[in-house]
């Protein structure tokens, strides 16, 4: 699929309104981003963007990166160490699958959604926000 339909289908409003919800409760960070590029790992380049978009450098490693490549039809979600540690690979092996669901379905909102839902509560479940605490990073879609 060419990334410019996908990103049409895409209720932006949602999926914005969506990661500052999930953000309300975390000191966490997610973000969103979706390729225009043919993907061949899908992992190993979320992993590249992670640390090129400096999630890596979040205080208590918390972040989380929702990575779309819709030419490739594929998409990953990687967490920072400190994520990974707290949920290991069956959380996002079972969240992917889910979130695979809906792709298939032609739901790309609705599986967003679904990938920041789920994120969101993992998060506040072990780095709940502190009060006063700001959001760091912008809950836009990122296209690159």
């Amino acid at each position: 699929m060419k990334p410019r339909h996908f990103l049409k289908q895409l209720e932006h409003d949602r999926i914005v309104a969506a990661i500052a919800d999930a953000e309300k409760t975390t000191s966490g960070q997610i973000r969103v981003l979706v390729s225009h590029r043919n993907i061949d790992d899908p992992v190993a380049t979320a992993g590249k963007e992670f640390q090129r978009l400096g999630l890596h450098r979040t205080p208590q490693r918390n972040a989380v990166l929702i990575f779309v490549a819709p030419r490739s039809h594929s998409f990953a979600v990687i967490g920072d160490q400190a994520v990974h540690e707290k949920c290991g690979d069956a959380f996002w092996t079972e969240l992917t699958a889910a979130m695979t669901g809906y792709f298939k379905q032609g739901n790309f909102t609705e599986g967003l959604l679904h990938g920041i839902a789920r994120a969101g509560k993992l998060l506040a479940s072990h780095f709940p926000r502190d009060p006063g605490e700001k959001n760091k990073l912008s809950d836009t879609v990122i296209e690159d």
